[in-house]
């Protein structure tokens, strides 16, 4: 089945904003785990409630929404080989980083999320002609979030290594709860 431009922009708005509600629980959730000093384990029970309970809570509109994200992923299948590369590295490169450099987790996770975000807008509009400006939002988002995390993380909680990544993760949050309300919202 063929979807429109808006039913398959309402998709991904239903995905995105599942994602911002998951991160976001997820974060201040964490953060409670950290404060708690809870085992380690506790960390992938949240961080699996937080998605499982944002999919669910989506319920039938993610549900109806899986088939057009599929069809608008298949687009970068069809892609050439250098393409998907580079796409590939600009998602998982700042997140290989992070084991190189762990203490700059946070700006890694908002590095990767940006650059796959709007490498994926740019490869998507100039190799399959599709035009999804909620997922620039998102990328753009969470590169202009990088220099506002770092003066926040810096100046007001440099002791606190667990804030600073959850405020970075929140700063993501955002970043896909923009891109879906305005996926959500758009008219064409």
């Amino acid at each position: 089945m063929e979807y429109t431009t808006v039913q398959t922009r309402r998709a991904f708005g239903v995905l995105f904003v599942a994602v911002s509600a998951a991160v976001g629980a997820g974060s201040v959730l964490s953060e409670l785990v950290a404060l708690n000093n809870l085992p380690l384990y506790w960390y992938a029970v949240i961080w699996i409630a937080s998605f499982g309970g944002a999919i669910a809570g989506a319920g039938p509109r993610f549900r109806k929404a899986v088939p057009a994200i599929r069809g608008r992923m298949k687009n970068s299948v069809k892609w050439s080989t250098g393409t998907k590369m580079v796409n590939g590295l600009c998602w998982g490169g700042p997140f290989l980083a992070i084991g190189a450099f762990p203490h700059y987790y946070q700006y890694f996770l908002l590095l990767g999320i940006g650059l796959g975000n709007l490498s994926t807008y740019i490869l998507m509009r100039r190799h399959s002609s599709e035009n999804n400006p909620e997922q620039l939002l998102v990328g753009a988002i969470s590169l202009v979030a990088l220099p506002v995390a770092f003066v926040i993380d810096s100046s007001l909680f440099a002791a606190h290594q667990d804030i600073a990544v959850m405020v970075s993760r929140i700063l993501i949050a955002i970043a896909y709860a923009v891109g879906g309300a305005y996926a959500l919202l758009s008219r064409k």
